[in-house]
């Protein structure tokens, strides 16, 4: 079937609001900012996508294999801890490849209700599974899942499930994902469940490996960044001017991601100039490492409890499935 009929079969994902493009607002403010940063949600275009891709396939990044693996392995066991009759949303679903875990597993889930910000990418990932799992429903939606006001619609008798696989929250610092997961626990009204993946603390050279592959991937899916900033917001960024760079932080536990100025330099970008001194660097993502005990402690703090985990035997990485406690309406 071709992408234009499947646009006829899902309407929803073509009449709502459109996801509001801040690419151009975001990446000003994040130079004019003292330090420089950029969102890492901006690094998935089209090439951003496909070099994540080759990453992911590098020996040294461990974290998307072994999720992966934790997935195949426990699938069932994930599914038989969650009530049946589910609604599955994925929150940034992008290729949908772990979600095929659980569709698999879980002969419960009724319907599947994926979010991503790149509505062509859902489209195709959407219509990919419903050739595999076509009695399951299937309601994509195009928004940025951090700035959701509302759930889309969870069928009556059925418990909604939010998927949140990658690590993803480990991008935000603890006030970001401590806010994003209240928001998502009064999305559900304290109903309902979220299973998603946390990159465990473990060796500084091992983590810093991860992100520093010898075949170039990782500095070039960073500096693919300033390549979509000169496309789309008229920059002249001189690429052979910064360098990758990647390193843990241990005070913070997380590995920083950045690009540093190699001289003193101006840049324009969408008319503004920016000034960077030799040396200077633009924080473009940060990645945080967890201890479970402390994982536990702090979902608490935004109402959901710690039900099980699944991690692989080395404890790189770790699959938490939380329980939303019950939501108290605002006084």
């Amino acid at each position: 079937m071709t992408l234009g009929a499947r646009e006829a079969e899902w309407p929803e994902i073509f009449t709502s609001e459109r996801p509001v493009d801040n690419f151009r607002r975001d990446v000003l403010q994040g130079l004019s900012s003292n330090p420089k940063y950029l969102s890492p949600k901006y690094f998935y275009d089209p090439r951003g996508s496909r070099l994540f891709d080759l990453i992911s396939a590098t020996e040294e990044y461990y974290l998307t294999r072994t999720e992966s693996r934790i997935l195949v392995c426990h699938a069932k066991e994930i599914m038989a801890q969650i009530p049946a009759d589910l609604t599955l949303i994925e929150l940034g679903s992008g290729s949908s490849i772990k979600t095929r875990y659980l569709l698999e597993a879980g002969s419960a889930i009724h319907d599947y209700l994926p979010i991503d910000i790149s509505r062509q990418h859902l489209l195709q990932a959407t219509a990919a599974l419903v050739e595999q799992f076509p009695s399951i429903s299937m309601h994509p939606l195009a928004a940025d899942y951090t700035q959701l006001d509302r759930l889309p619609a969870v069928r009556n008798g059925t418990t909604p499930l939010l998927f949140f696989p990658g690590s993803t929250l480990g991008n935000l610092d603890h006030e970001q994902s401590l806010a994003l997961l209240s928001r998502w626990h009064t999305l559900l009204q304290g109903r309902g469940y979220l299973l998603l993946g946390i990159d465990l603390l473990k060796d500084k050279a091992l983590l810093e490996a991860a992100y520093n592959d010898k075949a170039g991937y990782t500095a070039a899916f960073n500096m693919n960044l300033l390549r979509r900033i000169n496309r789309e917001l008229h920059g002249n960024f001189d690429f052979a001017s910064f360098k990758h760079e990647a390193f843990f932080n241990p005070d913070q536990r997380r590995i920083e991601m950045h690009l540093r100025s190699v001289c003193e330099q101006s840049v324009q970008v969408a008319g503004y100039r920016f000034h960077f001194a030799a040396g200077e660097s633009i924080h473009t993502e940060s990645s945080y490492k967890f201890k479970l005990e402390d994982f536990r402690r702090f979902v608490q703090t935004a109402a959901w409890t710690l039900q099980m985990t699944w991690t692989d035997a080395a404890q790189y990485f770790g699959v938490v499935l939380l329980k939303a406690l019950p939501y108290h309406e605002p006084s």
